[in-house]
């Protein structure tokens, strides 16, 4: 039996554990060429471990890619959470999601959307699905929130508008090359915002002066 050597570290150089090696190395490579092309022996020659620490560690590649997608999730959910934090309205926060998706479609590396791939090849009731679930109930959690805090009469039907902008910008940047495809995205959503802010109920109608400034100084 050969056995696998891990890989080569510099002095002082903290060493990751067998899950965070997986980890990293299933993220490279499922994302860049899908979770059925690449073979559970590609990742353990990546990660410079034994075979017997991915069963150890994860039990199936199922449950490795359940967990591929789950970090996947927390890196999303904290890069646009630190957008977000750089606009004090729901109005802006609502449009910076845009601009946060933006960020990463100039990457060279961009591949699209690692839910909807990962969605596509995914056995009907796996805990990949599950995953893919969790994540889009995030956003879409995530929009109604924010949609809800500007008082729109519909704020789930405006959530589910701004969700299914928010997807074809990322097949956009994916399918047709282009990094700018959030700004189409962002402006659509704008749009939507506005009428839907003019179609609020009398009682909840008022916008306080910073905010109806924002909507005229975007148009």
């Amino acid at each position: 039996m050969v056995q696998t050597k891990g890989p080569t570290r510099t002095p002082g150089e903290v060493r990751l554990s067998a899950r965070e090696r997986l980890l990293n190395a299933a993220g490279e490579l499922f994302y860049a060429e899908g979770v059925q092309t690449v073979g559970i022996d590609r990742v353990i020659e990546q990660a410079g471990v034994a075979k017997a620490s991915l069963y150890n560690t994860f039990g199936s590649k199922e449950e490795l890619v359940h967990a591929y997608l789950q970090a996947r999730h927390e890196r999303i959910s904290g890069r646009i959470n630190r957008v977000l934090d750089r606009y004090p309205s729901p109005r802006e926060k609502l449009l910076a999601i845009f601009e946060a998706q933006g960020e990463i479609f100039g990457d060279p590396d961009y591949h699209g959307c690692a839910f909807v791939s990962a969605s596509a090849e995914a056995r009907p009731g796996s805990s990949v699905v599950e995953a893919v679930d969790d994540y889009r109930a995030w956003v879409r959690g995530l929009f109604t929130d924010l949609a809800t805090q500007l008082g729109v009469s519909e704020p789930a039907t405006l959530a589910q508008q701004l969700q299914m902008l928010y997807d074809g910008g990322g097949l956009s940047a994916r399918m047709d090359r282009d990094p700018q495809a959030w700004q189409a995205s962002r402006a659509a959503a704008a749009a939507l915002l506005d009428t839907a802010l003019l179609d609020r109920p009398p009682d909840t109608a008022l916008l306080d002066t910073a905010l109806l400034d924002t909507a005229t100084a975007e148009r």
